[in-house]
């Protein structure tokens, strides 16, 4: 009877985040706790395991609360016994309990974009001390590098504006009970690189591109216009068509493997004209279906001279 009411009963989440200084840990916790997480910062590994126990006492006439008010915990090189030995002993056991569902979360950044943070804040590094940023960035990264092999999500920061942060942490993070697929639709350029968060990844460069159109230039893939242009071409129609079929029967099969956020990018050459037109028919598409979308244009916002010189640079490649 005992063991039927501990596996009908709901596990509480545990959500224990870590991850590179300057990576944005301090910002999840603050987005975490406005979906209703209670948080704890920096706490010594050795009291983790006492901090559940007396949490799940406190609670025990109120499981329902319990299961509704998840926990995440922070850990990092600030913390006391921070190394692989300390989290086997105290972190692991976790693992293993019927009444919790444990989520390591690694928060990381590229070099430069963790060296341009502290350097624009101007605090210092946890494991610099007098050397430069980059010493003791490059140092933590090496310390870390058995946990962020133990994650079970990795999130790269390095391009992410907060409400993107704030997406991702909602479509991973969301109480079982309310969770949705939550989709966000991403267009962007690729001389500057590919999404570092994205699920599906389409090339849309085979499509008549409206940059080389002097009345078109100016526009950008909002413009009615430039839908025009590149609706015309051949070859529209029917990749359109495949790829709003493909998605919409693909959507159900992420659900089923409980997957709570998908991040679709399209990309062009200079992530204004093409990207742009297809990313936003593409979450009118899947909007249709009931779901939650969101739309971001990544590079769209960028000087139009410097997309003009990649255009040009990369066309004739």
């Amino acid at each position: 009877m005992n063991s039927q009411a501990t596996a009908s009963a709901p596990r509480r989440r545990l959500l224990l985040v870590t991850g590179m200084s300057g990576a944005g840990k301090s910002t999840a916790l603050k987005l975490l706790e406005d979906n209703g997480y209670e948080v704890v910062d920096n706490l010594p590994l050795s009291l983790l395991s006492n901090l559940v126990r007396s949490m799940d006492s406190a609670s025990r006439e109120a499981t329902v609360i319990s299961a509704n008010r998840p926990l995440a915990l922070c850990v990092d090189v600030r913390t006391r016994q921070f190394d692989l030995e300390h989290f086997e002993h105290d972190i692991a056991p976790l693992l293993d309990r019927a009444d919790l569902d444990v989520t390591l979360l690694f928060l990381d950044g590229d070099d430069e974009a963790l060296r341009r943070r502290f350097t624009e804040t101007r605090r210092p590094h946890p494991l610099a001390a007098d050397r430069p940023v980059i010493d003791g960035i490059r140092r933590e990264r090496e310390r870390l590098d058995w946990l962020k092999r133990r994650a079970d999500l990795t999130i790269d920061t390095s391009a992410l504006a907060i409400a993107d942060l704030r997406r991702l942490l909602a479509g991973h993070f969301t109480h079982p009970r309310e969770q949705k697929l939550s989709i966000l639709v991403m267009s962007f350029s690729y001389p500057r690189g590919l999404p570092a968060d994205a699920d599906l990844v389409f090339d849309v460069r085979f499509l008549a591109n409206p940059h080389y159109l002097d009345n078109l230039r100016p526009l950008s893939g909002l413009d009615l216009a430039v839908g025009r242009h590149i609706e015309a071409d051949s070859a529209f129609a029917a990749f359109f068509a495949n790829l709003k079929d493909m998605l919409i029967s693909l959507l159900p099969a992420y659900e089923r493997e409980g997957k709570s956020y998908l991040t679709i990018a399209v990309g062009c050459t200079g992530g204004r004209h093409r990207s742009v037109f297809v990313a936003e028919r593409t979450a009118e598409a899947l909007q249709e279906t009931g779901r939650q979308v969101g739309v971001r244009h990544r590079d769209l916002e960028q000087d139009p001279k410097s997309d003009a010189e990649r255009n040009e640079a990369a066309e004739n490649v």
